[in-house]
């Protein structure tokens, strides 16, 4: 019974148009899956830069969202433009979403720091998989979970993006084509589809002591019909080595993250969300897990530590 009320819960998501909520996935660790943000990012950490992240939410119930992402991006002619490239795969319960996306940035270099515009193109596969889906032990037929739901759909997203070494800040619409998911059939009665998001992200790095210092980054995410949200993160960077945070979520989480670079190409990150809604002793927290590997450092590089 509790997977089949899981279940209902996520098919009236996708299917009631009426209901708009934050649809595209969300990451506690979002200042290391930037491109999915944010496509103007591509090239701004002038390495080549590798990162994965895993998310496991609510890991005391069956079928809650399980997310694993990678992306890479690069600079390219003398560093005036960045290409990036993510693969993710998004799993809720019967609804499966796969993606591959490629980024290109266009980087000006001003006075104090540099100035992106940014363009991604890609597609998304939605599979809803409502066939696999056991009803009642008598095996009780409903026709709307007869057939199984496949879809392929492109999509495009564009950004703009400023960063210095100890500072960022952007806007971007990560996908601008509100794709069908579902459309109404005698089997469905009522039709889901994309919502664009707007997402606003800044960040600082604030030195206390030559030893000590003090990041803050903060992701607003719009979407029409849907709570503002806002994840403010605050972490004590130690030695340009090792890193503990908090971040505070208004929709209602309270996170927990250590980070360590492990060395001048290796950055490992863990955080824990708890929940803080009235649900949270039915939904317990989240895990999730980065790890980053960049190529390139040179000795100029390695004296300005990218932060971001």
């Amino acid at each position: 019974m509790k997977k089949l009320a899981i279940l209902a819960v996520l098919v009236l998501f996708f299917q009631n148009i009426q209901l708009k909520a934050q649809q595209d996935m969300a990451f506690s660790q979002y200042m290391f899956n930037m491109l999915m943000v944010n496509p103007a990012y591509a090239g701004s950490r002038d390495v080549i830069s590798m990162t994965s992240l895993y998310r496991k939410q609510w890991v005391n119930l069956p079928g809650t969202p399980s997310i694993l992402t990678f992306s890479a991006d690069a600079p390219i002619a003398a560093e005036k433009m960045g290409l990036g490239l993510q693969v993710f795969n998004d799993r809720v319960g019967q609804f499966t979403t796969t993606g591959i996306f490629t980024s290109g940035a266009y980087r000006l270099r001003l006075k104090k720091g540099t100035m992106a515009m940014g363009l991604q193109a890609g597609i998304y596969q939605f599979q809803a998989d409502l066939s696999g889906v056991q009803l009642s032990r008598d095996a009780t037929y409903d026709q709307a979970f007869a057939a199984n739901v496949r879809k392929t759909l492109p999509n495009f997203g564009t950004g703009i993006y400023y960063n210095t070494d100890k500072f960022y800040i952007g806007a971007s619409l990560p996908h601008l084509v509100n794709n069908s998911l579902f459309k109404k059939t005698d089997t469905i009665v009522s039709k889901a589809r994309l919502s664009r998001h707007i997402f606003l992200i800044g960040g600082y790095v604030i030195p206390l002591s030559l030893d000590v210092k003090l990041k803050t980054s903060t992701l607003i995410k719009f979407v029409q019909g849907a709570p503002l949200q806002v994840d403010l993160n605050t972490n004590l960077w130690f030695f340009d080595k090792l890193a503990l945070g908090t971040s505070y979520r208004t929709s209602g989480a309270l996170v927990g993250m250590i980070e360590i670079q492990a060395t001048p190409q290796i950055r490992i990150g863990y955080a824990y969300d708890g929940n803080l809604g009235k649900s949270r002793t039915h939904l317990r927290g989240s895990h999730e897990f980065m790890l980053r590997y960049e190529f390139g450092y040179i000795k100029t590089k390695m004296l300005s530590p990218r932060y971001f």
